[in-house]
């Protein structure tokens, strides 16, 4: 079960960046830090549950990867970040790394 807590806390993470550039809207500010706000919350009580199983080191960094390259996408999919080779090689290689540390638990 700590896994499945750390895949949903992976993917709260996300929301957090997501309300802070909504809170860069001036009609949506403080719609957008309340989002912020209660994504962190949710986010880290769920990493909070994971860590009662996997290691620290291997919680925050699968936690933070799938933050990341979740991040990564919704950026471009929804504000027009750019989807270069580069960022996406280096979006793959973060992917990889949290393969290799859910393989090496």
């Amino acid at each position: 079960m700590a896994w499945v807590y750390l895949i949903i806390a992976g993917l709260l993470e996300i929301g957090w960046p997501v309300g802070l550039k909504m809170s860069q809207e001036g009609e949506n500010r403080w719609l957008g830090i309340g989002v912020a706000v209660a994504f962190m919350v949710a986010s880290g009580f769920m990493l909070w549950l994971a860590q009662r199983d996997i290691s620290m080191g291997t919680s925050y960094a699968v936690w933070t990867g799938i933050g990341a390259a979740g991040t990564f996408i919704v950026g471009i999919l929804f504000y027009n970040d750019a989807a270069t080779f580069g960022r996406i090689a280096g979006v793959l290689m973060i992917i990889s790394g949290v393969i290799t540390l859910k393989i090496s638990h």
